[in-house]
């Protein structure tokens, strides 16, 4: 990696000041000591960095140390990141392993203490962060903030633990992080009054301006499976003082397509002002979360890119405390080893634990079914009525009523069974040790045989993806938590790639059908989910039977 530069010149675009002028940045032990405006003319932009407000890191299945290697030729310096992912396998331990690994990069992370570890109780995790383990982290300069508070129930419940961690998270002068699908009214004026700040799982316009008039600060959101970027654009344009961009959760073969700045393109070729996309990318979660980000001001940390043009954005350069990490589209942030850790206790299965016996009167009784929906991680839900072969409840790949399974990965027991709509696959079958949030295995197949194979692929493996047919069987390893690679980011995104490439041919039409199905089984984000101990109802918070 190159050493820190002394001078940087072109347009310099001020967005505390509104407004672009001609210049020089002249750069001193990583921090801009002074801005230099000229009366000259240039063909490149100098802006400030752009900041990813709220993302799971694991999700991209990259560590932090390679995930920031390719975030940086995207222009992005900083990244606001829940670690819940691996909190929820490894606990309090996997959040400090984040933390050590992200400090090998020049990215500037800055993590936050999960709130919801697990995320329900009706489910199997690897770990439990309780108040005192909360409490731990938040004592930690390394953690800014307390993460997403997806327990939203109970913080409109009182639930005593839930207020608890909010409350050592104001007692450290920490922010605390939102998390509330679709809620409104006096709920939300609750939720927001206990000064949980942001939200990031706003879809439609109404929603964000409600929650926007609670006080809450929008974090819009474009990842691989939840892209609700053009549900909301048009709210910046007055609120852009109340919005910023992030990710979520996004794979690796999408972190290499892009990052923030193609949020910021697409704004900006929306119609929006150049000025108010670029504090929604860059200046908002810089002020909201206090980060240690310049702004192109003297005495800034020299974070900045150099850009073409205000209408393509395509990054030149990128600078963080004035190094120069990336040029064009080659990082010049070196590799660094990771070391692997896991929790991994589930053994291979054989095909009859996947089997469902049928007790009831075919054509007469219903089941619940679970229907998935493109470019969204909510669900609907439906019912059908079963197909049944030999006794046996099965997939039924005409109706496109699929079975789903997740088994608990921290223990060797059998799997839960439900059934799933709009996973299209003609064949084969999916599976994954990436199932937010408590991570265990999830599959959905067209036999119980391919569901079986493709489990015990991930099972081999201790952690991974993986799509089987009749002739084809592939796998990507996940040995860090059963959720990251120990790979560099180009081998992870074409092993990614080849998976998911599978996947489409076996009928899938989902645009990201892992991230998809890694979302099945997440029990806080409505309507209906599976967890290992069995079908959920979000919007009564129960458990349901499978049969009506």
């Amino acid at each position: 990696m190159e050493k820190s530069v002394e001078t940087v010149s072109g347009n310099i675009v001020d967005i505390v000041g509104r407004r672009v002028f001609p210049g020089t940045l002249e750069i001193s032990d990583g921090r801009v000591a002074q801005v230099v405006e000229q009366d000259c003319e240039y063909e490149v932009h100098i802006v400030p960095g752009f900041v990813d407000s709220h993302v799971h890191v694991e999700s991209s299945m990259l560590t932090p140390s390679e995930f920031g290697r390719v975030a940086v030729v995207h222009g992005t310096v900083a990244v606001v990141s829940d670690p819940h992912e691996i909190g929820n396998v490894l606990g309090v331990s996997g959040v400090k392993y984040m933390i050590e690994d992200g400090s090998m990069s020049p990215l500037k992370f800055y993590f936050g203490a999960p709130s919801c570890v697990p995320a329900t109780f009706f489910e199997t995790s690897g770990a439990v962060i309780g108040a005192r383990e909360v409490d731990e982290l938040l004592q930690m300069d390394e953690i800014k903030y307390l993460g997403e508070v997806m327990n939203f129930p109970g913080v409109i419940g009182d639930d005593p633990e839930v207020i608890e961690k909010i409350e050592i998270a104001r007692g450290y002068s920490k922010l605390v992080d939102g998390h509330a699908p679709m809620l409104g009214g006096e709920e939300l004026r609750k939720y927001a009054g206990f000064g949980i700040s942001t939200d990031h799982e706003c879809t439609t316009e109404a929603e964000a301006l409600e929650k926007i008039g609670a006080g809450m600060m929008i974090q819009i959101r474009e990842g691989s499976a939840a892209r609700n970027f053009y549900d909301l654009i048009s709210i910046i344009d007055e609120h852009h003082e109340s919005c910023m961009f992030c990710s979520d959760d996004k794979h690796p073969d999408d972190l290499l397509g892009g990052h923030i700045r193609d949020l910021v393109k697409r704004a900006v070729n929306y119609g929006v002002d150049v000025m108010k996309v670029l504090q929604v990318a860059s200046l908002n979660p810089v002020l909201h979360y206090g980060l240690d980000v310049g702004m192109l001001r003297a005495g800034d940390p020299a974070d900045f890119l150099v850009i073409d043009n205000l209408d393509d954005f395509n990054v030149l350069k990128t600078y963080i405390d004035g190094n120069l990490v990336a040029d064009g589209k080659r990082t010049l942030v070196p590799r660094r080893s990771s070391k692997i850790v896991n929790n991994f206790k589930a053994r291979e299965k054989r095909v009859e634990e996947f089997a469902l016996p049928y007790t009831g009167k075919t054509g007469i009784e219903r089941m619940n079914v679970i229907e998935a929906i493109e470019n969204q991680i909510i669900t609907e839900k439906t019912t059908a009525t079963p197909t049944v072969v030999d006794g046996y409840v099965v997939s039924d790949t005409e109706r496109d009523i699929l079975k789903i399974a997740v088994l608990n990965r921290y223990e060797d027991k059998r799997p839960a069974i439900g059934f799933v709509k709009n996973f299209n696959l003609r064949e084969g079958a999916i599976a994954s040790s990436v199932a937010h949030d408590s991570h265990n295995i999830i599959a959905v197949g067209a036999t119980d045989e391919e569901i079986c194979r493709a489990v015990n692929l991930v099972i081999r493996e201790s952690g991974g993806i993986s799509a089987v047919s009749r002739e084809t069987e592939a796998v990507l390893p996940l040995p860090i938590a059963g959720i990251m690679s120990n790979e560099d980011y180009a081998t992870v995104a074409e092993k990614y790639t080849r998976i998911d490439r599978i996947a489409k041919e076996l009928g899938s039409t989902l645009h990201a059908p892992f991230m998809t199905l890694s979302f099945m089984a997440l029990l806080v984000i409505p309507k209906l989910k599976l967890s290992d101990k069995g079908l959920f109802d979000v919007e009564k918070f129960e458990f349901v039977d499978l049969f009506e």
